[in-house]
């Protein structure tokens, strides 16, 4: 039993830390690429909106892959059935292969469509253009890291997804960089003035999503050359004959859609969720600026927007919106590990009959989940201006933004695990069923608030906070009933709540004494960083959360307990 927590832990560890590279990648891209000259919030709304499309459509063909295959793959080595392992795989690419193809061409074809009666920003269609390719690659990809990963190999995934941010991050760097210093290039090759700021962030925002599809080109090449250099060990494990055994592909590909289909339709909502932002945004701001015109009277009307100037500023709103993501994205790439191996690992133990097992590493992932969340949550709410100062000296709007996703992150990240662990029990539909009530819930909201002058943008956090809540509380009560799941009011909700409040007067006290010294944003932001981390984790070992096994548990976990049994702390 020890050894498998260790090996939970250790293929935990290998994801978190790829996770972590990966959305650190992404947020120094997404912040440099913003304070450029002529990107901002405009380039920034233009490149979310058409990510955001990009992430439904991905969302429906191969977000599902890696768990279904992992699943699946999981289950016939469990059992030491390799072939049946490796007939899953064979029939997954085929599968993906046509999936992806078709998604490529609709996205491409479809762009113009989709910006213009679907997000209300016909300028879109570029962007998603651009992106278009990269969706076979992503499904292909998909495949092979859930099928290693089903196999305990964490590396595939890890390895490859850190590669391809790497050069998402870089080439997007390098394009946008040369389209916003040369804006000649632009003139030159698109007939685009140099004085059309709208234009101008419209393409480098195409540009920044040919980096993207480079990437993944890149990414999945990678997995196919670790395919083929581990093919021969593999195949070592496998009887020929079994192999060459007649396989019903239609049967395979039943079997996959149907793990992988009710997984992709959490993630469908997902991202049907921040489309609804985008929707709501364009046609709120027009009634919100109606409702204000009949009380400035015909002056108002004189000067009312253009639909292009309204079209405009909804795409800088959701570019407001996008800045507070990319900064809500680092603490769930923490989480998301344990959502990643909670799927084949619950599936495992469940298949070796071993529910004890299984209920252990899902308390356990949720706790670790509200350690995690929790901190950053009142550490964004705490220092959400300085943040900005630091990261958009160029475009520090928005903020206010960021603290109030804040707290719809802790949810977020709580649904991460409870999604993980019903795929794991095979409730598959269940996180989708509770995110599409909590999306119908945010749709209405949205409508609400958003067209409220007063509101306006702020509807749309304030909407994706009460959508989490609900999706938690539905997830959490249908896995009650099919797994030994115990909340501890004390262990896992006061205390933590304790420790980030301390954490969160430290980080305040701190910046602010820093700043009437230093006068320096960046430094008092940083050693508050510091400060507050520190306070964190000295409140959360004396109020001893965490029992001796799980301290063990964690990466180092050897050296961090030695160390407070060292200290008098454990005993």
């Amino acid at each position: 039993m020890k050894q498998e927590k260790k090996s939970f832990m250790i293929n935990v560890s290998i994801v978190m830390f790829s996770q972590i590279a990966v959305k650190l990648l992404g947020m120094v891209y997404r912040v440099v690429i913003t304070n450029f000259r002529g990107f901002g919030d405009l380039g920034n709304g233009y490149l979310n909106v058409g990510f955001q499309i990009y992430t439904l459509l991905l969302a429906i063909s191969s977000i599902g892959i890696p768990n279904a295959v992992s699943k699946l793959t999981s289950e016939k080595v469990a059992v030491r059935d390799y072939a049946g392992a490796h007939r899953i795989f064979r029939a997954a690419m085929l599968l993906f292969a046509i999936i992806g193809t078709v998604s490529s061409a609709i996205l491409y074809f479809g762009a113009g469509f989709i910006s213009k009666y679907i997000v209300h920003l016909d300028d879109t269609r570029y962007v998603l253009m651009c992106l278009a390719p990269s969706v076979l690659f992503v499904c292909l990809s998909s495949v092979i890291r859930g099928y290693f990963v089903g196999m305990e190999n964490m590396h595939a995934t890890s390895t490859s997804q850190v590669l391809e941010q790497f050069f998402k991050c870089t080439l997007t760097i390098l394009i946008v960089y040369l389209l916003a210093s040369f804006p000649a290039i632009l003139t030159v090759l698109f007939d685009i003035s140099e004085k059309d700021e709208n234009a101008r962030a419209v393409f480098m925002a195409s540009g920044a999503q040919v980096a993207t599809t480079l990437s993944t080109v890149i990414g999945f090449l990678y997995l196919l050359l670790f395919y083929l250099r581990r093919k021969k060990q593999i195949f070592e494990n496998i009887n020929p004959q079994d192999l060459k055994k007649c396989q019903n592909l239609k049967h395979l590909f039943k079997k996959i859609l149907f793990i992988s289909v009710p997984i992709s339709l959490g993630s469908v909502i997902s991202a049907i969720n921040r489309i609804i932002d985008t929707a709501t945004i364009t046609r709120g701001i027009e009634a919100a600026f109606r409702a204000v015109i009949p009380a400035h009277g015909s002056i108002a009307a004189i000067y009312s927007p253009t639909l292009s100037q309204l079209s405009k500023e909804a795409a800088r709103l959701s570019g407001l919106l996008a800045k507070s993501d990319t900064l809500i994205n680092l603490p769930l790439a923490l989480n998301i590990s344990f959502s990643t191996v909670l799927v084949p690992a619950i599936a495992g133990a469940l298949a070796l009959k071993d529910k004890k097992g299984a209920s252990e590493k899902v308390n356990y992932s949720l706790l670790i989940s509200i350690l995690i969340a929790l901190p950053c949550a009142v550490g964004y709410i705490t220092l959400a201006s300085p943040i900005y100062g630091l990261l958009y000296p160029n475009a520090r709007l928005g903020y206010d933004l960021l603290q109030i996703s804040a707290v719809a992150m802790i949810f977020t990240a709580l649904n991460q695990t409870l999604s993980g662990s019903l795929q794991g029990v095979g409730k598959v539909f269940a996180p989708a069923t509770g995110l599409l009530i909590g999306c119908l819930a945010k749709l209405i909201l949205n409508i609400i608030l958003i067209r409220q002058p007063k509101i306006n943008i702020y509807g749309a956090p304030i909407s994706s906070v009460v959508c989490q809540i609900i999706a938690f509380s539905y997830s959490f009560n249908i896995l009650k009933n099919h797994i030994s799941v115990k909340i501890d009011l004390r262990k896992h909700i006061v205390k933590p709540l304790i420790c980030a409040l301390a954490m969160g007067a430290a980080a305040y006290i701190s910046y602010n004494a820093f700043m009437l010294i230093l006068r320096s944003n960046m430094i008092s932001v940083c050693i508050s960083i510091v400060i507050s981390a520190g306070v964190y984790f000295v409140s959360v070992v004396l109020l001893k959360i965490l029992s001796d096994s799980e301290i063990l548990m964690l990466p180092m976990g050897n050296k961090l307990y030695k160390f407070l049994l060292k200290r008098g702390i454990y005993k």
